[in-house]
């Protein structure tokens, strides 16, 4: 898969405006600021395909793009506190529709800043995954803004938090450096072979 042939498809704020699921969908889940558009724009070595911001709460719509034969998909982020209460319904309502129309979804990368434990939100989403049976690997984020020794020891955490569940990957990247990311891309292809 070339995932270098990313364009940008179409940001959806309506159900009505997602595009038809016509290929195999990664969807890219996480958090506000943790750095879901910063790591697309890694994959597909692009800088700037997934507009990035410092300021949380930045991806309102879910951004799809397109490649040869698969589509990538960048959902808001959640949990951002200063966005009004009826913002935040709007995106889990729109996130919620994503996942409950007949698309091809493959993989949910589902972003988690590797510097602090999981959040409320992070766990129901992984929660949710888990009871509808969607594929989704952890990756965590930002593995760069910690030393050799703190990332070991926030790997173990992760794997000791998520010992009741059978057979979830965790995986540490950055997007600054680079470290993760062959082997993310190796997931993605084993996944979208027909």
């Amino acid at each position: 898969m070339k995932l270098e042939s990313a364009v940008f498809e179409i940001s959806a704020a309506l159900p009505s405006q997602f595009p038809n699921p016509s290929m195999p969908e990664i969807a890219f889940s996480g958090r506000s600021n943790v750095g879901k558009s910063s790591l697309i724009n890694k994959l597909v070595k692009k800088k700037s395909l997934a507009k990035t911001s410092s300021t949380p709460g930045k991806t309102r719509t879910i951004n799809f793009f397109r490649l040869d034969g698969l589509r990538l998909v960048d959902l808001p982020g959640y949990g951002y506190a200063k966005v009004p209460q009826s913002e935040k319904k709007r995106w889990a309502d729109l996130i919620s529709a994503y996942f409950q129309s007949d698309r091809d979804l493959r993989l949910v990368v589902q972003l988690i800043d590797i510097r602090h434990p999981p959040t409320k939100d992070d766990l129901q989403m992984i929660d949710y995954m888990v009871e509808y049976g969607i594929p989704f690997v952890i990756v965590l984020t930002k593995k760069d803004k910690l030393n050799t020794s703190e990332i070991a020891q926030r790997i173990q955490d992760f794997d000791n938090q998520f010992s009741d569940f059978e057979g979830i990957k965790i995986l540490p990247v950055s997007s600054e450096t680079g470290e993760g990311i062959g082997e993310l891309r190796g997931i993605i292809d084993s996944v979208t072979q027909d």
